[in-house]
């Protein structure tokens, strides 16, 4: 039981990263119907961005209160990532928006390899390690097999992902601009017509993404203490599957799909082995699919003529 409880606790933060992530991936496919396969590399940079505010400001200018410095690195990390994806956006992907379906999803993986190696020549191979700014525990079992303990990071990522996914659901729902990204959703060209900036609409939610991902992409540095290049193609690929598994296109089906990635690979690993972690996650989500074609969550897609 004590193993369980533990597994519970990293399959549900691990899930929570994931979920964040995935949303990005749903928001950009819900409004453009494009896969942005970059953006598992916007997450693993955005982490390598936080790991130099934190360099700069502990090492540079002294401050030592850590969960400050953790808080203005994310806050610097998501603002360097979201600039850096409209970039990517008004670049790779804008001037392909009406070219056929393949030449975006080619941009994507091109942009995914380009980011990839930049990070490798800028940073080097190596692993990046960082202290826990949150490392200390909280017990919540005594006297079993072992003490099961929850660290005050997986709050944290818990209660942000809670957080971040009512609030972005809220603002689909109740603004302006989630008004303009559902009319986008239905219908770009009429969005248009009717006086949507659907560019501009196109643009927010990239930075958006970027943002969230950068906010993950935080999260995993200081839940896990530890970043490399190579750390955008799994976790991206896997918060993928979690959109797909959740519904892509849906906010609580990304996070649920996200959920459900992060408790399969931790009680794999625990109860089976590491080895096949991967393979048992995506064998879910190909089981799902034959039963669920649109996912958990999702809505089926009405093609229009």
């Amino acid at each position: 039981m004590d193993l369980f409880l533990q597994e519970l606790i990293n399959g549900v933060t691990l899930g929570a990263i994931y979920g964040l992530i995935a949303i990005g991936y749903t928001m950009v496919y819900g409004i453009i119907g494009m896969v942005n396969f970059a953006h598992g590399d916007v997450f693993m940079l955005s982490a390598f961005i936080a790991l130099l505010f934190l360099l700069l400001l502990t090492q540079k200018l002294g401050v030592t209160f850590m969960p400050l410095v953790f808080v203005l690195a994310a806050l610097g990390s998501m603002l360097m990532t979201s600039v850096w994806n409209w970039a990517i956006e008004r670049i790779a992907y804008r001037p392909l928006r009406g070219s056929f379906r393949l030449a975006p999803l080619i941009s994507a993986i091109g942009m995914s390899i380009f980011l990839s190696n930049f990070v490798q020549v800028a940073q080097g191979p190596r692993n990046k390690p960082i202290s826990n700014p949150f490392g200390r525990s909280i017990t919540l079992t005594h006297g079993g097999q072992f003490n099961v303990t929850m660290s005050y990071s997986d709050v944290i990522i818990v209660v942000v992902t809670i957080a971040l996914l009512a609030g972005f659901w809220f603002m689909v729902r109740h603004t302006s601009l989630g008004r303009s990204q559902r009319a986008c959703e239905q219908d770009m060209k009429m969005a248009a017509l009717l006086g949507v900036d659907v560019n501009r609409t196109v643009s927010l939610t990239f930075i958006i993404g970027a943002a969230l991902a950068a906010v993950a992409g935080s999260l995993y540095l200081m839940k896990y203490g530890v970043i490399n290049f190579a750390d955008g193609f799994l976790p991206g690929t896997k918060a993928f599957t979690a959109a797909v598994l959740g519904g892509i296109g849906s906010l609580p089906g990304a996070v649920l799909g996200g959920l459900l990635i992060g408790l399969i690979e931790t009680f794999w690993s625990a109860y089976f082995s590491t080895d096949y972690k991967d393979i048992a996650a995506f064998s879910i989500l190909a089981i799902t699919l034959v039963f669920l074609p649109s996912g958990l969550l999702g809505r089926p897609e009405v093609e229009k003529v």
